[in-house]
């Protein structure tokens, strides 16, 4: 269903400033090379919310299972020189399509071999030198450059080199990235992905507006909006999110690495693929023996259920992915006495007033109850305030386990009370989400707003899942904390009878 990626920037990189030339690049694309036109259903004007709403219209790539064009980039890889592999494209079940087996492969056998001549990276060739030439000229961050250079290629057709690989890819890459605000709002109520999905979409049309305005409207020659516009913009982020890897063996350079990037994610192994010096290629060594006919994975690395919706558009099957966790949000009462000076203290590290620290099911962060610590705390621990502060931000090296017993259970209630909260929206959700899309007539949009829906349900069932354990632990650590108290002053109460 979604395919490799090797260490993804959370968010895109901050809109940059172009570096002031004294000349500007007037030369027009190549004749002999022939762009296909994209229609945009939208302005590129519009906000954030209702570039979300529009009807994608990507001519170049394919259906996510098809074989046929996956077929021809095999042969085409290996025409460019890809060496035989012991691996095929196939149809699925977990990816729809992916790497199966065609040989018997060892555990620890190194697989792919895939050369840097393949690799697309910010070096690569342009089909349009000239547009390659003023995006370097305005410095453009990998990111947007290579999101450009994807709508480039694919529009010149097979004038670019990257003509069979770029038809391999999805048409519609699965992404958080293709629901509307309204489907944000539906289906992702109960959770903090819809939150980092709203900032997502937000990011890349506002990427793509800074390059609108900076470069493209003074070049429409070589970047005309009917190619370069928010519709070419999703599709090509999405495919960048999906499948963009960092290479640490190659002083983390980041790459789309075709073949590759058609191995599928399992949470139950731990390979990833990097540079091989001596073989001169990307590779990546097996976590366990295949045999014919079993389809290879490799790990994405270690997210959530919820980060792996946000880039991939899938979420593992249940309790199959020890790195998953939820995001708890957790505030300060503007009620409290001190709740300026709480404030302060913490936006001197880079924190607010209300914070989401991840929850696994194995316990929580010692920065939330940091955070904790300093939500409860009164006003006679004012000069803790900034400790607390400061052992709550991943930013700081100050010490994280802080403990002030006198505070202990309003602590763990208040971490408990958030827990609650939480798990409300979720049962809210879940309680609702049965009778929800009855009302859509046309049987496409119903299998969509379905298809969305079940997404959504396993992804709330996974969150809510962590929150109950959170919530046991609590509820046990304060009947045992509550016990001792009540133990000690028992056993206070009797010496004092007995001096008495």
């Amino acid at each position: 269903m979604a395919e490799v990626s090797r260490i993804l920037q959370s968010s895109l990189m901050p809109s940059f400033h172009s570096r002031p030339k004294s000349h500007t690049f007037q030369s027009h694309p190549p004749l002999s090379f022939r762009r296909l036109p994209v229609q945009c259903s939208i302005s590129t004007t519009e906000s954030a919310t209702k570039a979300t709403k529009s009807t994608q219209n990507i001519p170049w790539g394919c259906d996510i299972d098809s074989l046929e064009n996956a077929s021809a980039l095999q042969k085409w890889l290996t025409d460019s020189g890809l060496p035989p592999q012991k691996m095929g494209i196939q149809k699925v079940d977990v990816g729809e399509r992916g790497l199966v087996a065609l040989k018997n492969i060892r555990k620890g056998e190194k697989l792919l071999f895939v050369p840097p001549s393949l690799f697309i990276t910010a070096d690569s060739e342009w089909t349009c030198e000239e547009a390659g030439k003023v995006l370097k000229k305005y410095s453009v961050p990998d990111w947007p450059l290579l999101a450009t250079y994807l709508i480039s290629e694919a529009s010149y057709l097979k004038s670019s080199r990257w003509s069979n690989y770029i038809s391999a890819l999805p048409r519609q890459p699965y992404s958080l990235l293709y629901w509307t605000r309204e489907e944000l709002d539906r289906y992702l109520e109960a959770s903090q992905i819809r939150q980092r999905a709203i900032e997502r979409v937000t990011n890349v049309v506002g990427t793509y507006n800074d390059l609108r305005l900076r470069i493209f409207s003074k070049h429409p020659d070589l970047f005309p909006e009917e190619v370069f516009n928010i519709e070419t913009f999703k599709w090509s982020f999405g495919i960048l999110f999906s499948r963009l890897v960092r290479l640490p063996s190659m002083n983390g350079k980041v790459a789309l690495v075709p073949w590759a990037d058609m191995l599928n994610h399992s949470c139950e192994v731990d390979t990833f693929l990097d540079y091989d010096i001596s073989s001169q290629g990307v590779v990546f060594e097996t976590a366990g023996p295949y045999q014919p006919g079993e389809q290879v994975f490799i790990s994405y690395g270690k997210k959530s259920n919820g980060e792996l919706l946000l880039s991939y558009g899938f979420v593992p099957s249940k309790g199959t992915n020890p790195s998953d966790s939820v995001e708890l949000s957790v505030s300060l009462s503007k009620s409290d006495k001190c709740y300026k000076e709480k404030v302060e203290a913490l936006r001197k590290y880079g924190l607010s007033a209300k914070e989401c620290f991840p929850v696994r099911i194995t316990g929580w962060p010692s920065e939330l109850m940091a955070f904790a610590y300093l939500a409860v705390s009164p006003p006679s621990m004012s000069k803790q305030f900034e400790e607390m502060a400061a052992a709550a931000s991943n930013k700081s090296t100050a010490p994280k386990d802080l403990r002030y017993p006198e505070i202990e259970e309003d602590v763990l209630q208040f971490i408990l009370d958030s827990c609650e909260d939480s798990i409300s929206k979720y049962n809210k959700f879940l309680q609702a989400s049965g009778s929800m899309d009855l009302d859509v007539t046309s049987p496409k949009q119903l299998n969509r707003r379905l298809f969305l829906k079940q997404l959504a349900v396993d992804l709330s069932t996974s969150e809510q899942r962590i929150l109950f354990r959170a919530q046991y632990i609590l509820r046990r650590q304060l009947r045992d904390l509550r016990k001792g108290e009540l133990r000690a002053l028992t056993i206070f109460n009797g010496f004092r009878k007995f001096f008495k």
